[in-house]
């Protein structure tokens, strides 16, 4: 399953549009949200150049990269919010081109209204649960017990990152997901001009920018880091794939990552360096070299692997 983002922001930040700049969605914009507008979602590929020169070495006929899940709430407030309770980060949009822009406060006022969202999931939760514990089961009791003490926490606008004691396993908060701010406007990004260099074939966006990096590329490099994400490949001539792992997933995550069945059935996994396999100019002679190599299902992977799972149904 590919991983998720959640795109935030004030009225008239540019969240929208920078949404439609990772996507090529071509989402609506509009000044105004209301709860029962849908969310905006779409798939963002991740440019990756290792990519394309492992593909070159296999001649694939299909090259497909790495993807990040984006949705993009209609608004603010706990309802909306709400549904971004099982994304793994958020990217605060602030504006950056109002006379009157205030970055910081606006960041500030996002915090706020995720706390204000969270508490009021806790609150809910605890009524619910309460209302289970009369049963008199132990473990509803201690729910009851450690909801009443999130909810202090809370009501000291302390966000639940900050909680020392681990949290009811399917509570979802919002104020322990990373949350990295995008100024929209001068020094930070054009959100405008990155959606519409987004519609361009790739090669006249590159013109344009001439030389310049993608400011898009600098958002998913500051997710990846934010996750703590590698990326890794699988390499043959009829698809060439990137992937994305947590830092410590192993083999069998890849394997499940690519198709469950292929998990269920992991025999071996055969690995090699991307920039080894490039520099070999294929797999047979990356193997006489002695730089292919054969790991198990709890083989860590790492960035830049080109992995190829042996597997038995």
């Amino acid at each position: 399953m590919a991983l998720e983002v959640g795109i935030v922001g004030l009225p008239n930040a540019g969240k929208t549009t920078l949404f439609n700049a990772l996507t090529r969605a071509g989402a609506e914009i509009t000044a105004y949200a209301s709860v029962s507008e849908k969310s905006n979602v779409g798939m963002a590929p991740i440019v990756d150049e290792r990519l394309d020169r492992v593909a070159a070495i296999v001649e694939a006929r299909k090259i497909t990269p790495a993807a990040i899940r984006v949705v993009d709430v209609p608004g603010t407030g706990a309802a909306l919010l709400g549904n971004l309770r099982q994304v793994d980060a958020l990217l605060a949009v602030l504006d950056g081109y109002s006379p009157d822009c205030t970055s910081d406060a606006d960041l500030e006022t996002l915090r706020l209204e995720l706390l204000v969202a969270d508490r009021e999931h806790v609150e809910r939760r605890l009524e619910r649960v309460a209302k289970q514990a009369k049963s008199g089961e132990a473990a509803l009791r201690d729910e009851v017990a450690q909801l009443e003490r999130l909810l202090e926490h809370v009501d000291r606008e302390q966000p639940l990152s900050t909680y020392d004691h681990p949290l009811p396993e399917a509570l979802e908060p919002l104020t322990t997901k990373p949350l990295l701010s995008i100024v929209n406007g001068p020094g930070g990004i054009d959100a405008k001009l990155e959606a519409e260099l987004a519609e361009l074939d790739p090669t006249e966006a590159t013109a344009f920018r001439d030389g310049q990096p993608s400011a898009l590329d600098e958002v998913v490099r500051r997710l990846f880091e934010a996750l703590d994400l590698v990326s890794f490949f699988t390499a043959g001539d009829k698809e060439t794939r990137a992937w994305t792992l947590r830092r410590g997933q192993t083999a069998l995550d890849a394997a499940e990552a690519i198709h469950s069945d292929i998990a269920r059935g992991f025999i071996r996994c055969e690995v090699i360096r991307w920039n080894d396999l490039v520099e070999c100019g294929s797999h047979g002679e990356a193997q006489k070299r002695g730089l292919l190599r054969l790991e198990g299902k709890g083989y860590a992977v790492e960035d830049g692997d080109v992995l190829n799972v042996r597997f038995a149904i």
